[in-house]
Order: C-alpha cells, then structure tokens, then sequence
C-alpha cells in the first residue's frame, strides 16, 4: 500500500504492538535523545526569551519585541518546505549536528557582544532571523529521528514522549531564562544557552550510528518538494489538525510579549516577576506534558478540547484582578498549552508515513511557529493600542473562536465522510 494512501495512517497503527508509554526509555539511544531534545528546546526557547527581553531594554516598546518575534519564525515559512526535504534525504543526525553548532555560535557572539555594552536592536534583529532559519531545518530532522532512534515497536509512546519534552523545554527554557537574566543579566542568558548548545552537541555525538534502525528510501529529485503539500491536502482532518496549530500559534502562544508586558505595566514587579510568570507556567507544563503522555491519543474532539481550554485559561487570566490568582491561572495556561500541543504534534506525526513525515512536520513546524510570528506582532500592536489585559483578553477570545470553528469543520468533514 503506498504512503499516500489514506489507509496508511491506520496501517501504521495496526502494525505498530501495543507497548506501555515508558517502553522506549528502555533504549539507550532513545533516552539520549530524549535529554537532547529537553536540553537543545530549553536552550533556544531562554535565547528567544532573552533575545526578547533584551529588545524591550534597548527599545522600551512591547511592538518591537513583537518584531523581534516575528523575525524569529516567520523565516520557517520560507525555509520549512524545503527544510523537510533536506530532513528526508539527508542524515538527520548529521543536520542536527551542524544546526545546533550553529546554535552554539550565535550564542557565544551575543553573549560577548551584549558583554561588552555595544549591542543594538539591529543586531538582536539578526541573530532572530539566524535562530528562525536554523531551527526551521533542525526541528523537523530532530522529530523524525525518533522514528529511527526507536524503530516501529515503539513508535506511538516515543513521539508521545519526545513531543511533551520538547514542549516542556519550551516552557522550562524561558523560566530558566527569567531567573538567570534576573540575577545576572541577558548576556548570562546567552552564555547559558550556549553551554546547553554544547551539551546537547554531546548527546548528538553520544547517539550510536550502529543501533539506528534502518529509515525508509530518502526523498529523490525536485518533484518530491511538493509531496508533503499533496499529502496534506489529501487528508482533511490531517490539515485541519494543522490549521488549528497554526492559529493558536497566532492568537495564544504569545508569552514572551505577553508576560512582559504584564510584568513591566500590570504588576509592576519588572524582570523578577518576568521570570516568575515563566516558572509557574513551565510548572503547569509540566503537569501538561505528563497527563498527555498518561491520556495517550485524546482523538480529533480531545485536541480540539484541549485548544477551546487553552484560550479559556488564557481569557480567564486576563481578567484576574490580584497578582496571585493572575499567577495560579498561569499554571492552568500551561498545562492546557501543553496538552494540546503535545497530542497535535503527536496526531499529526503518527498520519504520516516515515518516508515522508520529515515534509509533513517541516509544513506543521513552520505554521504552528509562523503563528508566533504574527501573534507577537498582533499580540504587541494590541497592547500598545489597547492595553495589556486588553490584549490578552482578546487573543484568548480568538483561541476560542478558532478552536470552534475547526472542531465545527472537522464535524462536518467526519458527517460527509461517513454518508
């Protein structure tokens, strides 16, 4: 049966036995695998924290650091497509490896640069778009790996399980950021990125080329470029999946901008509170990223569920009038991000066969971050324009919104497909 067929996806699941959500860690690579994807997310989300942070110091104007995050992802959008391609045929292992050197490198330069007193908005401008272009190409080759690293057996609990620490770095990287440039300042931030760059370089290095289970044929010629288009447009539900990614990445995932702006104008509790606002929400990440993996696959109404809880959690916090409630609801807005992230990404891995799954994620990565990139920006016009809760309170409303307009839609496509 080709890959392509809308079949494959049940085929995958038929053939896969059925393995307890821990039996992957059983593998040496694996586990390897799993510290470097916790590690190497952590690093670059407390860079981007920093990068942001910084940006808000040198300028004063949450609107600049909205284009700082859009310059971090809306790179992803040119370069994703063409970045699964390069995943499917070349060694992932080895693109990982000149990625995360890259990584590495960048930090290293801002942390002297900002050291040394001289640094400018335009500089950090740079390093976002660098950090969008190589993480376009690493995220999508450090997703597939897994199915490599763990073969088909376990292949469901793997995904599950690397998909949950990849989020929970995300979260736990701009909580670690906040403490560090609270006590020692961006430029530590950088330094400390760069040092978890280097360790995951060694975990990279650690995994043994010899215990890697064989991949499917590598992608050939131009043509294929487009195949990771069709296969989505060939599955509604599976796009749908996506779209929704894409727009909670627009109208929710926004703390960078968002927790600023509440730290500097609401509570007045400036980079301390920053930091603290990041840590409580990595604590109910990681209470997210364990009930994901315990729930296993929610289906299409849990995913969707899961987005409506999150633009509700976030609403909610908005509207909190003490700083101790707005700091509880913080912790629900973590655990419901998480949530949904880990079982989309899980759900949308899982359709796809392996020898095109590198095509698939390097269209969902780009959308699901792209949307951070238009988010900031409206994240940041609303809160110069409106006000902080403000802001927060009506991208919340739109995460609602799109949450029941897919769900309606993927209720209409499972009535049609079913007559």
């Amino acid at each position: 049966m080709s890959s392509d067929s809308p079949q494959s996806a049940e085929s995958l699941r038929t053939l896969q036995p059925p393995v307890r959500w821990h039996h992957p860690l059983t593998q040496q690579n694996y586990r390897l695998y799993l510290g470097m994807t916790f590690t190497g997310s952590m690093g670059v989300w407390m860079q981007r924290l920093a990068q942001d942070w910084l940006v808000l110091q040198l300028t004063g104007s949450p609107a600049a650091v909205g284009i700082a995050v859009a310059l971090q992802f809306l790179p992803m959008l040119v370069v994703g497509p063409l970045s699964g391609l390069l995943v499917d045929i070349f060694p992932k292992r080895s693109l990982m490896m000149v990625c995360q050197s890259v990584i590495v490198i960048l930090a290293i330069g801002l942390a002297a640069w900002d050291a040394s007193g001289g640094i400018t908005v335009w500089v950090v401008y740079g390093s976002c778009i660098a950090l969008g272009i190589t993480s376009a190409i690493d995220g999508p080759a450090r997703q597939v790996l897994v199915n490599e690293v763990v073969g088909d057996a376990g292949l469901r609990p793997a995904i599950g399980l690397n998909n949950a620490m990849g989020q929970l770095g995300a979260m736990a990287g701009p909580a670690l950021g906040g403490v560090v440039i609270a006590h020692a300042g961006s430029a530590a931030a950088f330094a400390s990125n760069a040092f978890l760059g280097l360790l995951v370089l060694g975990m990279i290095v650690g995994i043994r080329p010899g215990l890697l289970h064989a991949n499917s044929p590598a992608a050939k010629g131009r043509g294929q470029l487009l195949a990771g288009f069709r296969y989505i447009r060939d599955r509604p539900s599976l796009l749908l999946i996506i779209a929704l990614a894409g727009l909670l990445g627009a109208f929710g995932m926004n703390g960078p901008v968002v927790l600023a702006a509440f730290a500097e104008r609401v509570w007045h509790n400036g980079v301390a509170g920053f930091g603290m606002f990041n840590t409580v929400s990595a604590v109910g990440a990681l209470a997210g990223a364990l009930l994901a993996a315990r729930l296993g696959n929610l289906g299409r109404k849990g995913i969707v569920a899961a987005a409506g809880l999150f633009g509700l959690s976030q609403l909610i916090a908005a509207l909190m009038p003490t700083l101790v409630l707005f700091t509880v609801m913080l912790v629900v807005v973590g655990m419901m991000a998480l949530l949904f992230l880990t079982t989309a990404a899980t759900a949308v891995q899982l359709e796809a066969g392996p020898e095109i799954r590198g095509r698939v994620m390097a269209l969902y990565l780009p959308l699901l971050l792209g949307g951070h990139a238009v988010g900031g920006l409206l994240a940041g016009w609303l809160t110069e324009q409106f006000g902080v809760r403000t802001g927060l309170t009506v991208t919340g409303a739109l995460a609602m919104l799109a949450a029941a307009a897919i769900g309606f839609l993927l209720w209409r496509n499972s009535r049609h497909a079913a007559g």
